[in-house]
């Protein structure tokens, strides 16, 4: 199993990133391996809910549907998406400490974002693990960069 883990810590609210990146079909506004990405299931966001994503890989689009399997409000949300070559499984933890910029008495909070990604190559991907994990590196460190990016202004949803 390949792995890519990133913290990024982000003056926005815990909650509102939380609903930001919850909707995982804004992925498309942060990561640039994501070419599209659609809500295939109706509001509200939860455990269940299914986004159509249409991902950069190797020099092909490749659709993938990932599924909401865990969903804790404001703490954690795990996406899971499995096509015949791949399983991919994305865990984004929210967590809030005390406010680099503290100053005075007066404490506020960030939020310690947590994304960790799994990809399970399956069948004849298998042998091609060395190849795919230094694709999934880069597309890693591509995506960390556009959320890093993301995660500097409060969103606008």
């Amino acid at each position: 199993m390949l792995r890519y883990l990133t913290r990024i810590t982000t003056d926005i609210g815990r909650d509102q990133a939380f609903s930001d990146l919850s909707r995982f079909d804004r992925a498309v506004e942060w990561d640039p391996g994501v070419a599209d990405g659609t809500m295939l299931t109706p509001e509200p966001v939860g455990r269940g809910s299914r986004f159509g994503l249409r991902a950069r890989f190797l020099g092909r689009t490749v659709p993938m549907e990932y599924e909401i399997i865990e969903f804790e409000p404001g703490t954690r949300v795990v996406l899971q998406a499995e096509t015949p070559f791949v399983r991919s499984i994305d865990t984004i933890t929210f967590a809030s400490t005390p406010s680099a910029s503290d100053s005075g008495n007066h404490k506020p909070e960030a939020t310690v974002v947590t994304y960790d990604a799994r990809l399970e190559p399956k069948g004849a991907a298998r042998f091609a693990t060395p190849l795919l994990a230094l694709a999934f590196r880069r597309i890693g460190d591509r995506a960390a960069a556009g959320l890093r990016e993301r995660l500097r202004a409060e969103p606008s949803r």
